[in-house]
């Protein structure tokens, strides 16, 4: 048992005003794996405190002594990859060779996209030929609340604290505190690599308990938060009375929209994406769009390929998807697939219940609807569990209006071979993000949605430009180096 109750602030381990035990679950099993303490308005305060008064300093570093620190983090973590790997296996899930291959690596991958994007920054540029005495300067707007979610653990922490660290910003960290152990190493890379007290806080807890304080605290000047459509909400209510800055990432409901002319993988390729990290994942693209020419064949791929998918825990090497992250997780998807079945759509494969070889864990079967209508619950609502709706249409303009018949946008999907199509699709589709023919997003790409999926712009440069504010200047002294 992992025993972690303290809190990192002002580059000190403390412990709670208030102790306030919390059990991490393992959902592999059920049981119990690590105690951290849920903090108190009290430890918030404090946290908040330390990075107010750390803030001054730290914003008057020159950039290459922020840029050195990111550096140090990152060897930290070179160091304690395997270790981080694991916290990240036993807290939320994720098997273990994919929390090596793709949950952990998610900071230096962000990392390095950042410190890319850092060396390109002008911090004070002209503002142009028709201004000549003119600048904008770029300043870091101060202390930030960063709140993570449990699904990508790692790769929310690296999406938000390093580009704080980097813009000049003091910052107090709220994890999940369904995966809070991954954080708590981070904070122990941020101690050994020398972040100066004070400039890095972090403080577990629940949304009421630490996220709601850090929301509405009149010394944050900024929140940025990942999670539920639901809470993003709340988060903007809370953070208007201080007329802070809110930058969120939410839910999402991703059309994937596969064209007769499309590659012989497109399903595969769609499922499995869909399947990946139990299909906790917001830019999951969960309603397959399939043109009616091949939209048989294309049901019968999708089942054939989600019954190929095993299910397995999280301690077990191997391409596998492990559980969903607990129990309340767990009966929600349960619910929606129940729904599925109670409103019409087609079970092609997988279904309701624990897969067969399994008595306990949080596991759920690879399930595939086919014949859903727009409209059914299981097309609208967003289920975060691996669970795939597949939807015929005839023509493009029909694809385009189911896809965008969502309160969300975040990711959309298109594939077809046809160029002219994809290049039209992408302009059509309302989603901050389109990826078409399996391509992922290049390093440096913003990751962010619109309409009730938030409006973040996370990644590479832009992801720098949330933690900064520009300076307007008139008469300066242009003569002057």
């Amino acid at each position: 048992m992992i025993i972690k109750r303290d809190f990192y602030i002002n580059g000190k381990w403390v412990a709670p005003v208030v102790p306030r035990d919390c059990e991490v679950i393992d959902p592999s099993t059920e049981e119990p794996c690590a105690v951290i303490s849920l903090g108190s308005a009290a430890d918030t305060d404090a946290a908040v405190a330390a990075a107010k008064a750390a803030f001054p300093a730290w914003a008057a570093t020159e950039p290459a002594v922020r840029r050195e620190v990111v550096v140090k983090i990152l060897q930290q973590y070179e160091l304690r990859l395997e270790e981080l790997a694991h916290a990240i296996a036993i807290e939320m899930g994720a098997p273990i060779d994919m929390a090596r291959s793709s949950q952990a690596p998610c900071l230096p991958w962000h990392a390095t996209n950042f410190l890319t994007a850092f060396d390109a920054l002008e911090w004070v540029r002209p503002l142009g030929p028709h201004a000549p005495n003119d600048r904008i300067a770029l300043e870091p707007i101060g202390v930030v609340g960063l709140i993570t979610p449990w699904n990508w653990p790692m790769n929310q922490i690296a999406l938000k604290v390093i580009p704080a660290i980097l813009a000049g910003c003091t910052c107090v960290l709220k994890p999940s505190e369904e995966s809070p152990l991954n954080a708590l190493l981070f904070a122990e890379f941020c101690h050994d690599a020398g972040v100066p007290p004070g400039v890095f806080n972090l403080v577990n807890g629940d949304g009421p308990g630490v996220g709601a304080v850090l929301s509405s605290h009149p010394d944050v000047e900024m929140i940025s938060f990942t999670g539920s459509t639901r809470a993003g909400r709340a988060i903007s209510a809370a953070a208007a009375q201080t007329l802070k800055r809110v930058t969120l990432e939410l839910g999402g409901k991703g059309a994937n929209l596969v064209f007769a002319d499309a590659d012989d993988k497109a399903v595969e390729r769609g499922v499995r994406h869909m399947m990946n990290n139990s299909g906790q994942s917001c830019n999951a693209p969960s309603r397959m769009l399939v043109e009616r020419p091949i939209y048989d064949r294309a049901v019968a791929i999708a089942a054939q390929v989600a019954d190929s998918i095993k299910v397995g825990s999280a301690h077990e090497p191997g391409k596998h998807i492990g559980p969903v992250v607990n129990k309340r997780q767990w009966e929600q998807i349960q619910g929606y697939i129940q729904k599925g079945i109670d409103e019409g759509a087609r079970l092609v494969a997988g279904g309701p219940g624990l897969p067969e070889e399994f008595n306990r864990g949080f596991y759920v079967k690879p399930t595939v609807f086919a014949d859903v209508v727009p409209g059914m619950t299981i097309e609208k609502e967003e289920i975060f569990g691996p669970v795939l709706s597949i939807i015929p249409f005839d023509t493009e303009e029909e694809a385009v209006r189911i896809a965008n018949d969502t309160p969300y946008g975040l990711t959309n999907y298109v594939q077809s071979s046809d160029g002219a199509r994809r290049n039209r699709l992408s302009r059509q589709l309302r989603a901050g993000m389109v990826e078409m023919n399996g391509q992922s997003r290049g390093a440096g790409s913003p990751f962010g949605g619109v309409k009730a999926s938030g409006r973040a712009r996370e990644g590479g440069h832009w992801g720098l430009e949330e933690f900064l504010e520009a300076k307007a200047i008139s008469g300066w002294d242009s003569e002057l180096a």
